[in-house]
Formats: structure tokens, sequence, C-alpha cells
């Protein structure tokens, strides 16, 4: 029995694919076709299912990952809407500086200075590590400026965390007496 490709020796020692031309051409026009009905199908089955799919108001198509169709934030946008957003400068990171005075009880008024808070629409909130998830009141005074009130909390040493639309900052510890 004869093999189906023979090897051979060039001078330069590379090995070579000769002697069987009618099988290396059988071989390409399967490749060839297969290729030709991949690229046909592929494109044919999605768009059927993205058909399918697309009755529903989300939903998954099979190597798409989710889809939402017809849902109101892609009909369109509110021009008047679009103009009164906040735009926040993402280029200049919040930093705090300070935070005055850096011992107060739960309830007490400190205040928190730094630079590049933004705007009043940009600023989103401010927490105290030792109280997460509390709610902290707190004012906007200017770019650098911003007063809050100490929640209710267990007494100890607390990080002031502010949060932009530019990003976050943390403060240096800060010492929460008991009530």
């Amino acid at each position: 029995m004869k093999p189906i490709l023979q090897w051979t020796r060039r001078t330069n020692s590379d090995l070579s694919i000769i002697r069987r031309p009618r099988m290396l051409r059988h071989l390409l026009a399967v490749t060839i076709i297969a290729l030709a009905l991949a690229v046909i199908i592929t494109p044919v089955g999605t768009v059927y299912g993205a058909k399918e799919s697309s009755k529903k108001e989300g939903s998954d198509v099979e190597g798409s990952g989710f889809s939402l169709f017809e849902t109101e934030s892609i009909k369109g946008f509110d021009e008047k809407k679009v103009e009164k957003d906040p735009v926040c400068d993402r280029s200049k990171r919040p930093r705090i500086t300070k935070v005055e005075p850096d011992e107060a009880k739960p309830g007490d008024r400190v205040v928190i200075k730094g630079e590049n808070f933004g705007t009043k629409e940009c600023l989103q909130s401010v927490t105290f590590s030792a109280a997460a998830g509390s709610n902290v009141k707190f004012k906007y005074v200017n770019d650098s400026t911003i007063e809050a009130t100490v929640p209710a909390s267990k007494s100890g040493m607390s990080f002031v965390i502010v949060v932009t639309g530019s990003g976050s900052a943390q403060s240096k510890p800060v010492l929460i007496k008991g009530k």
C-alpha cells in the first residue's frame, strides 16, 4: 500500500509534499466547500435567531450576549434631558486633603476639604467607613469643600469616602467618639 503523501528531502533539508497533486486538489476543494458553507450558514442562523428572539423585549441570542430590543433607553433621547445632565471631568480625580475636626461624635458636622469634587451635580455620595450603608447627610459648598454630618456608628477610627462622577477619594482616618 502506497502512502497518501510522500515526503522527500531537498538539498536544503526542507521537507515538501510532492507526488500526489490529485489528492491535494481534492483536499483543497473539500476545505473550500466547508469554509463556504460556514460563511453562508452562520449569518443566516444568527439573523434568524435574532428575528425570533426580538419578539420579546430583551433576549439572549446565542453567542451575542444579552440584547435589549425596542427598550425605552434605545428608542431615542430627550434633548432637554441631555442638556441638563451634568458633565463631570473624568480626568480630574477627587482628593481629600483634610477633614476638620479630626475627632467627632455622631451628629456632629465635619468639613471635608480637598480638590476636584466637581460640580454639585457630580457629587454623588459621602460615606463613613465605620457606618457603611448608613445614609450620610452632606452639603456641597464648592469644588473643594463639602460639609457632612457624622452618622450613628461605633466609636473608633473611620475613613471618609467621597464619590463623584469622576471617581472616589478616601481621607486619612478620623476618630469617631461615642455619644
